[in-house]
């Protein structure tokens, strides 16, 4: 006879919280046992030897193993990796209350633990891009992006490209305002202590989100862990022309005692770019910590983050064929930055005191949070969640933006350091060793000749169009968000608030600066010398001119937000639920804009009248412009969901949202002038009808929608080359509508194999549009407003989707992910059209024990040259709306801006786990 022996063990997640219902088979024995509340399973009466046990659970990867039974009672503890393809993933995001994927009434979509470590996303909006059915424009960086869905997307602009949706950190938003050059992607960084990414596309997020009717994006960190534990990560890699990278995470969690938990996490990362630079294109990192304790009735959880970290933003490429871009003057898609060197200034800001200037430092943001979050029963069915939050952020932009073609026979190239008279023999240095680069006789511009070298030359016969931007923004922001919840028999009924005040100033001035127009600009140090006259300084020793005469806003304002929500889940029958609910919400923007002044001084900011290049300083004049305006509506949403078969289910959801305007309007608009009246609310519909499928082997979900916008606010970023300003053109109110089809598809032939489809296919058009036509000077007699109906909406590809094809056995994954891109207009006009692309992306990787694993990434496989983004003609103050069909004709051979995508980079991940 044998010996009977009993097997225990546990089953846990990655977080090492419990499994419970997994189920535990015993192959050769034809045994099957569950595990309980607490992971624990038991399976009596087995036979000494090696046996293959099998474990399973909805919403996880199955795991098989073999294991060896000894005479005495035996032990093992298991992990579960997620299922990313299961449609039974608990989400809290969109909703008033946790619930199933396949029972939501809107289209949701999840990137689990499992599946983010899989990836090395290139920043959040690069990530983002992994779910289905987001447009997402990353070609910039980690910083500048675009994110938005279904064709709301007309107000996103590159500096505003998160205009309808909410980016939050577990559950609330980043940050509540935006304006240009600031962002919520300035202040979110994804790591180890990020457990899964939510996201909600357009639908609930109408009731459920702060002024953000297009969708939302929910990093959630990482929760408790019962028993003290951790990972290390180094993540090691090179982009493009082998520019190193390289990132360290850690995560430390566990047990405090007495029902106290407690997570500690963050990063550091140097990355030398994607691109060629001669500085370190990003630098810094984070910490975040959560604190929780649970009792009977809920948790209580502190938490805090403090992050300081510095990228910068990539500029575009010259191209020239407007049917087939090609790039020109020896740049190309993969390696061309065209950003500034390495250089440090002082530029004045008003009349005693001047601000520092180094573009290495790019974008430096700082954000210092601290938060409270509860859920508590009260009894009865009733419970109380409340999450409230702190912060206090600065962004301080010291980058380059343009990068336009500047000729030396351009009249411009010398009067936009705003100098008297710079006409004669111009002398360029090089600014870092005070080398002759050239000299230029430029007499004959002004009769429309061309100007001669007198000796030397410059590359190209031109001058990088490029500016000093400086941009520095302080919030001081609080947020809270609280739901009463009572469940009954057939009904669950939340109601509640949001909270939301910021408090902010901003300063943005731009200088000319002079350098050369190539790969790698070097800095040019300008003089005007001529016979018999006084030598003058057309530029600093670093060659900066025009000092902060480009471009002058300073404003500060405060936000005040609050919303009323009430929403319904009504469980009709068992197979049918209908969940309907309102926001009424109400906006208050206060705040005050200084006029510009031109600095009135003898000889500029140093008194000095051979120093041409400090007369045009732009400061504050004693003249304030005040705002005050409230902006009130009401949201509602209903959907309903029917379950035609346990793992199938059909919903639909009809929502009309409203998104009140941003700072933007206030600061943007309205140069010198008083602010009259208040910006409009746009009115936003939107249809989605869907359905999802789930089984073992088969994940789908499609969902047709229909979007509408209404009161959309758009204006250009233009240049006045007779004052040598920029300025922004009138706001013009237009609207649009898309209709479009979004599918979700997983498919597993074998359990080592996984197929997934994602993709889709839409027709975003304009309704009623206008452009307003500066004609390139602020002098509004010459102005015309241009009709644009019924055309596409730029940057809103007809199709895209993505295949991956995962192999996953035991200890050892591969995959490879091609991801297509279609066409895109570059404009309103639809004058010019963005070609398609593709990407391939590989990944592999191997868990050697409990303890270590190695994974290997390639993005971009092939090094594709796809181009993202579109700025308009390569001149100086160019915008993309100037490319119309008629100037296109008009200017054949006409060379423009593309912003293409990130070369390839290559990465190794070596993450140690205890």
């Amino acid at each position: 006879m044998f010996s009977q022996i009993q097997f225990t063990g546990t089953v846990r997640n990655r977080e090492q919280a419990p499994i419970e219902a997994a189920i535990i088979h015993i192959d050769n024995q034809h045994k099957n046992t569950f595990t309980n509340k607490k992971g624990f399973f038991v399976v009596e009466n087995l036979s000494k030897g090696t046996h293959l046990i099998t474990i399973s659970c909805l919403g996880y990867q199955k795991k098989s193993q073999h294991f060896f039974v000894s005479e005495n009672n035996s032990t093992a503890d298991f992990v579960l990796e997620t299922s990313y393809e299961s449609l039974n993933t608990v989400v809290v995001t969109g909703t008033f209350d946790p619930r199933k994927q396949l029972e939501s009434t809107t289209s949701v979509s999840v990137l689990s633990n499992d599946r983010l470590q899989k990836l090395i996303p290139r920043g959040t909006a690069d990530l983002i891009h992994n779910i289905p059915g987001t447009f997402t424009d990353a070609s910039a960086g980690e910083v500048f992006t675009k994110v938005y869905s279904r064709g709301i997307s007309a107000s996103a602009e590159d500096d505003l490209g998160w205009y309808y949706t909410s980016l939050q950190e577990d559950g609330l938003p980043v940050s509540l305002i935006q304006h240009s050059y600031y962002s919520p992607d300035l202040f979110y960084r994804s790591d180890l202590t990020t457990k899964r990414l939510e996201a909600v596309k357009g639908g609930s997020a109408t009731i459920t989100a702060m002024n953000a009717p297009g969708g939302i994006y929910n990093f959630i960190s990482q929760d408790k862990r019962e028993a003290f534990g951790g990972q290390v990560q180094w993540t090691s890699g090179i982009q493009g022309n082998a520019n190193p990278y390289q990132k360290i995470e850690f995560l430390l969690n566990g047990d405090l005692g007495n029902h106290w938990f407690y997570n500690v996490g963050g990063h550091y990362r140097k990355d030398d770019g994607a691109r060629d630079v001669d500085f370190t294109f990003s630098k810094g990192g984070q910490v975040k910590l959560n604190i929780i304790k649970d009792n009977d009735y809920g948790y209580f959880k502190f938490y805090a983050k403090v992050l300081d970290d510095k990228t910068n933003r990539w500029n575009g490429v010259t191209a020239t064929n407007w049917s087939n871009p090609t790039p020109v003057y020896g740049q190309d898609f993969n390696h061309t930055s065209q950003l500034l060197p390495s250089f440090s200034a002082n530029i004045p800001k008003d009349a005693t005191s001047t601000t520092a200037f180094d573009p290495t430092q790019g974008v430096y943001a700082k954000d210092l949070m601290a938060g409270f979050d509860f859920t508590q029963t009260l009894g009865n069915d009733w419970s109380l969640k409340n999450n409230l939050k702190f912060s206090n952020k600065s962004a301080n932009w010291q980058t380059t933006i343009s990068n336009a073609f500047v000729s030396i026979n351009n009249p411009l190239a010398y009067f936009i350091t705003g100098a008297g008279f710079p006409i004669g023999n111009v002398v360029f240095r090089n600014a870092q060793n005070n080398e002759e680069v050239a000299q230029v006789n430029n007499s004959a511009i002004l009769s429309g000749g061309a100007a001669s070298y007198l000796s030397g030359h410059l590359p190209n016969d031109a001058l990088l169009g490029g500016a000093a931007w400086y941009k520095d923004t302080q919030a001081t922001e609080i947020m809270e968000h609280l739901v009463l919840r009572k469940q009954f028999e057939h009904h669950d009924l939340n109601a509640g608030f949001d909270f939301g005040y910021s408090n902010t100033d901003h300063n943005t001035s731009s200088s000319f600066v002079f350098a050369t127009y190539e790969n790698n600009p070097r800095n040019l140090s300008v003089t005007l010398e001529n016979p018999g006259s006084p030598v003058i300084q057309l530029s600093d020793q670093n060659g900066v001119s025009n000092y902060g005469g480009l471009f002058f806003e300073k404003a500060s304002a405060t936000l005040q937000q609050t919303a009323w929500f009430v929403n319904d889940l009504w469980n009709v029958s068992p197979k049918f639920q209908v969940d309907a609910g309102f926001r009424l919400e109400t906006i208050n923007h206060k705040g005050t804009k200084h006029r510009a002044t031109p600095l009135e001084q003898d000889g500029g900011f140093d008194e000095n009248i051979t120093t041409d290049y400090d007369n045009g300083v732009l400061t504050s004049s004693n003249v304030k412009d005040r705002f005050d305006f409230d902006y009130k509506y009401l949201s509602y949403s209903i959907g309903m969901n029917y379950k035609i078969q346990e793992n199938t289910a059909a919903f639909v959801r009809y929502s009309r949202g409203n998104k009140a305007p941003e700072f933007d309007y206030y600061f943007n608009n309205f140069s010198n002038v008083p602010i009259p009246k208040k910006g409009e609310i746009q009115q936003i519909k939107q249809l989605e009808v869907g359905i999802k499928q789930n089984s073992n082997y088969v994940s789908f979900s499609g969902t047709f929608f229909y979007s509408e916008l209404k009161n959309i606010g758009t204006t250009n970023f233009e240049f006045d080359g007779d004052s040598n300003t920029v300025f922004y053109t009138p706001t013009q109110f237009n609207s649009s509508k898309t209709i479009g089809l979004e599918v979700e598809t997983s498919y597993k032939p074998f359990d080592f194999l996984t197929l997934q489809l994602n993709g889709v296919f839409q027709n975003a058009k304009s309704k009623l549009w206008t452009i307003y036509d500066a004609n390139g000077t602020v002098d509004a007699s010459d102005d015309t407003i241009l009709n644009y109906n019924n055309h596409t909406l730029p940057f809103n590809p007809d199709l895209m989707f993505d295949f991956k094809t995962t192999f996953q056995k035991n200890s050892f994954y591969a995959f490879a992910t091609y991801k297509y891109m279609g066409k895109r207009y570059g404009n309103i006009s639809n004058g010019f059209e963005l070609p398609s692309y593709a990407t391939v992306d590989l990944g592999t990787g191997y868990t050697f024990d409990e303890k270590w694993s190695l994974s290997l990434n390639v993005v971009n496989l092939l090094n594709s040259d796809g181009l993202a983004n579109f700025f308009g003609p390569n001149s100086f103050g160019g915008n993309a709306n100037q490319a119309t069909p008629e100037y296109i004709k008009a200017n054949p051979s006409e060379n423009f801006i593309v912003v293409p995508i990130l070369p390839r980079g290559i990465f190794t991940k070596l993450n140690y786990q205890f």
